[in-house]
C-alpha cells in the first residue's frame, strides 16, 4: 500500500513516528552511528608484554563489535607520561582514547609537575581491572605469613629488606603502604623491573619482595619463592586460596591498575558509547578468561566509578608518600 492510499489516521501515525525520528536526541544519533572511521588507542607502554596484550586484545574484540579498525599506538617513555600526555592532548572526538596503567594515580602523587592535569584533563571511561601484586619470600625466610612477617620484623626493625620493581612502581607503593599501615621498618630495595629483582630474590640474597603475581607464579610453583599474600583488596577470583594482606593488616589495599580513558570534552553521547561498549567487551568471557591468565583481575567499572577511584588513589598514594617520604624527581 503506497502513501497516498493510506487513510488519515495511518498517515498522520507515520508522520509522528517520522518526527519522533527526527527529534532522536543527539546522544542516540551519536549512539547509533558512532565510530564511522577506525579508532586510535594510545598505549604509554612498549610492544609485548601482558600490559600491550590486553591492550591489543580489547582493541580486536572492539574493532569487531564495531566493523571498525582500532589501531594499538604504542608511546612509551617518562614512566607512562609520553603516551598519558598524547591522549590528554588529542582531539575529543572519541577516535582517540587510551590505556592508563598505575602511573596515572601515581604520578600526581609523587610528582610536583605534570604536562597535563590527570583530574581536569581526561574523560574517564572504565577501569579494565587490577594486576595482582604479590608479596613473595625466599623460603630460607622465617615468616610463610603476613602475621609472622609483622612479627620478625617487629623484632629487628630495620633488618629485613624489601624489592620492588622500582621507585614509584605500584610494588613500590604496595610495600611502602605496609610499612604505614603495620608500623613496619623494612628498608626499600628498588629494582629495575621483574628480571633484576628476581636475581637476587630467588638466591635469597633478598629476601621478600613486591612482585606481579603473573611473574612469581612459576616460582612460587617451583617452591623457589613462597606466597605470604596479595596486595590486591579482595581475593583474586583467579587464584581464591590466596590470602591477602589485608585480611592480617587492617585497612591494607593496594591495585596495580589498568583502565582506559579519553582527552576531556568528549562529548557526552560519545562517551556513553565508547565506555559501554568497552565494558561489554571486557566482560565477555573469553576476554575475563585472557586477563585473569595474565594475572589480571577484571573490573570493568563505570566511569562514574573509575573518576572515584582515580581520585581516592591519588589522595591515598599522595599520603602513603608523606608518611614514607617518597618523591619522584621532576
Amino acid at each position: 500500500m503506497t502513501t497516498s492510499s493510506c487513510s488519515p489516521d495511518i498517515r498522520r501515525r507515520q508522520w509522528l513516528a517520522a518526527t519522533a525520528a527526527l527529534a532522536l536526541s543527539p546522544a542516540l544519533r551519536a549512539q547509533a552511528t558512532y565510530p564511522q572511521k577506525p579508532v586510535r588507542m594510545i598505549v604509554p607502554m612498549p610492544p609485548g608484554g601482558a600490559t600491550d596484550g590486553m591492550a591489543r586484545l580489547i582493541a580486536m574484540k572492539l574493532g569487531e563489535r564495531w566493523g571498525q579498525s582500532v589501531v594499538v599506538e604504542n608511546r612509551a617513555g617518562a614512566g607512562a607520561i609520553i603516551g598519558t600526555q598524547a591522549i590528554a592532548r588529542a582531539a575529543p572526538d572519541g577516535y582517540t582514547f587510551g590505556l592508563v596503567i598505575s602511573s596515572h594515580t601515581i604520578n600526581p602523587a609523587l610528582r610536583s609537575t605534570l604536562p597535563y592535569d590527570t583530574l581536569k584533563d581526561f574523560t574517564p571511561l572504565t577501569q579494565l581491572g587490577s594486576a595482582v601484586i604479590a608479596l613473595v619470600a625466599h623460603p630460607s625466610l622465617p615468616a610463610s605469613d603476613v602475621p609472622g612477617l609483622v612479627k620478625l620484623v617487629r623484632a629487628e626493625p630495620g633488618r629485613l629488606e624489601y624489592a620492588s620493581l622500582g621507585i614509584g612502581t605500584a610494588t613500590h607503593v604496595a610495600g611502602e603502604l605496609l610499612k604505614v599501615k603495620a608500623g613496619l621498618d623494612m628498608p626499600h630495595v628498588p629494582y629495575n623491573g621483574s628480571a633484576p629483582a628476581y636475581n637476587d630474590l630467588l638466591p635469597g640474597r633478598v629476601k621478600l619482595g613486591f612482585v606481579i603475581l603473573e611473574s612469581a607464579l612459576p616460582h612460587i610453583q617451583s617452591g623457589r619463592l613462597k606466597l605470604l599474600a596479595i596486595a590486591n583488596g579482595q581475593r583474586s577470583p583467579a587464584h581464591p586460596d590466596f590470602p591477602t594482606i589485608g585480611e592480617s593488616v587492617p585497612g591494607y589495599a593496594y591495585e596495580s591498575i589498568f583502565g582506559f580513558v579519553a582527552p576531556a570534552g568528549l562529548p557526552v553521547d560519545v562517551a556513553q558509547k565508547l565506555s559501554a561498549d568497552l565494558i561489554a567487551t571486557i566482560k565477555r568471557p573469553d576476554v575475563v578468561q585472557q586477563m585473569n591468565a595474565w594475572g589480571t583481575d577484571v573490573v570493568a567499572s563505570t566511569p562514574a566509578q573509575f573518576d572515584a577511584f582515580i581520585r581516592r588513589e591519588i589522595d591515598s598514594t599522595r599520603s602513603v608518600a608523606k608518611s614514607a617520604g617518597i618523591k619522584l624527581m621532576d
